[in-house]
């Protein structure tokens, strides 16, 4: 047995400090592994803890960059190939194989499109960096690569996430924070959906499929540092089976050169064309999150919030249940019209930045479903009055499918002015290539917070479901930075230097009791 009172490996380093790392699973043996750290002056270091004797340094001289390095992953399926983001707002793909040359490198444009630009290596000899990614305004503070590799989601300190095709080097959609820049992020594990969290103290759930965000979820009360799933909770039970979208092919003549070695992979070539029409028999998605605060948020998302407008595959219990008869005290009444010229071919269901309503919903992890409702003209709704950051979020006639209406209030007419900016940007994330003449026009437009509040791009509190996490619980007395999600702990670490390990339910022999937390209220962790 490991001996775990000692260190396999100890370093110390001078002038420069660790500021992120990353093992290759792929190639991961019990005799070896191989493990990238990145620093605070821009290095990035290859190492083998185990075998002790091999050692890289990429980016020594820093001649390819000088800022800090925010994170760096192997990229999926490759043995040999790593992406590096760093606080200047630049991504880096090296080869472990090639060497980084001795003056500083000279780039030539692949690629453009709306805030980002890709760049190959200009040498006479292979030589890394292969590609320099420009995403974005300020510092790219993380990325995350899709379950199937071939996806890739940023997010920047201008307050963007931005999801890329890899391999076709082509921007998928884009997202934009309440406020401030986002700060982390992570996929499910079907990667159909995409939770980022930041400095608005918000977790937000993007739609990959829509390109849209479809709940936000407010229990932190200072920066979110750390967003995980956990896979080992969520639960998809799938009605039909899965396509397979198993080519890797589209870019690939273009990488043969850049020296990537995408083995088949095991990993299962997910479909991002699955519609909500075979929706899953049972869905619920498990995720964390950990904060400045020094919280534990857990959270869940659930077909409620995935499929609002389709019937529930079972019976929900809701804590402040609509009263049809009579309205509460401070509610707001709505009056709702049918209307065949609402919005064009885009149904109101999916454009919140339209149908903004006055109406106010109880914050909870469900949303009511009213049965009765029809879209019958002049039918008036009564909702009980939410509070709270995320009070209003929608009405039962949307929960039930109504496709198209128009909404008519005071607080809908001060804002027609955002309908043209919003229509605009429904479909941004589909726009190809070809277009990014159109797509430059709207950079103004998009990095101006507050012409961005209320399109699609950022839509307002009350026009998405607001989620409230399972447990809130203060867990340090630094600001949290690690959450990691095993089969029987959670392990998390803060900015003190604690690293806790905290059992699952059921599991608490196999722990330390130091680092054993019983759940709250007796909520399952």
């Amino acid at each position: 047995a490991a001996d775990l009172s000692k260190p396999i490996d100890k370093r110390i380093y001078k002038g420069t400090q660790p500021t992120c790392h990353d093992f290759n699973h792929l190639t991961a043996t019990a005799e070896s592994v191989s493990l990238l750290v990145g620093f605070s002056a821009g290095q990035v270091q290859l190492i083998d803890p185990i075998k002790k004797e091999t050692s890289k340094l990429f980016n020594e001289e820093r001649l390819i960059d000088k800022s800090r390095v925010t994170c760096v992953k192997w990229v999926p399926g490759s043995e040999s190939l790593f992406l590096v983001s760093h606080a200047s707002g630049n991504m880096y793909l090296y080869n472990v194989e090639h060497t980084c040359g001795t003056t500083a490198p000279h780039y030539q444009l692949l690629k453009q499109g709306e805030n980002y630009s890709v760049h190959t290596c200009k040498s006479k000899s292979t030589r890394n960096p292969l590609l320099k990614w420009t995403v974005g305004e300020g510092a790219l503070n993380e990325f995350a690569f899709s379950p199937d590799g071939k996806f890739l989601a940023c997010v920047s300190q201008d307050g963007f996430l931005r999801v890329f095709n890899f391999d076709a080097v082509e921007l998928h959609g884009t997202m934009k924070s309440y406020f401030g820049g986002l700060l982390c992020v992570c996929w499910s594990p079907d990667g159909k959906y995409i939770v980022a969290g930041g400095e608005d103290d918000l977790v937000t759930v993007w739609s990959f499929l829509d390109c849209r965000v479809i709940a936000r979820g407010h229990g932190h009360k200072s920066w979110v540092s750390v967003v995980a799933f956990d896979h080992y909770t969520t639960s998809v039970e799938e009605s039909d089976p899965m396509e397979f979208s198993g080519s890797d092919e589209d870019f690939q003549d273009q990488m043969i050169h850049f020296g990537r070695d995408r083995a088949n992979s095991t990993q299962s070539r997910l479909s991002k064309r699955n519609s909500t029409d075979s929706r899953p028999v049972s869905v619920t998605y498990r995720f964390g999150s950990v904060g400045q605060d020094t919280q534990l948020c857990l959270w869940d998302l659930t077909e409620d919030i995935l499929f609002p407008h389709l019937p529930l595959s079972r019976t929900r219990t809701h804590t402040n249940v609509m009263n049809a008869t009579s309205p509460p005290a401070g509610a707001t009444i709505i009056t709702n019209t049918s209307s065949n010229t609402t919005n064009g071919n885009n149904s109101g269901a999916n454009n919140p930045g339209i149908n903004s309503l006055s109406t106010t919903l109880p914050r909870s992890n469900s949303l009511p479903h009213s049965a009765g409702t029809t879209t019958t003209a002049n039918n008036t709704n009564k909702a009980g009055s939410g509070g709270g950051i995320g009070s209003g979020i929608m009405d039962s006639a949307i929960a039930t499918g109504v496709s198209k209406f128009a909404t008519l209030s005071l607080h809908d007419r001060k804002e027609r002015h955002h309908e043209k900016d919003h229509k605009r940007n429904h479909s941004m994330g589909h726009i190809s290539s070809k277009s990014s003449d159109k797509l430059n026009l709207l950079t103004k437009t998009k990095t101006d917070p507050a012409k961005t509040l209320g399109t699609l791009l950022c839509p307002r509190m009350e026009d998405v479901p607001l989620l409230e996490p399972l447990i809130c619980k203060k867990i340090a007395h630094e600001r949290l930075t690690v959450l990691i999600f095993l089969e029987d702990c959670l392990v998390t670490a803060c900015q003190e230097g604690f690293i806790c390990t905290w059992a699952r339910p059921g599991k608490v022999g196999l722990l330390s009791s130091q680092n054993q937390a019983s759940s709250p209220s007796g909520t399952v962790v």
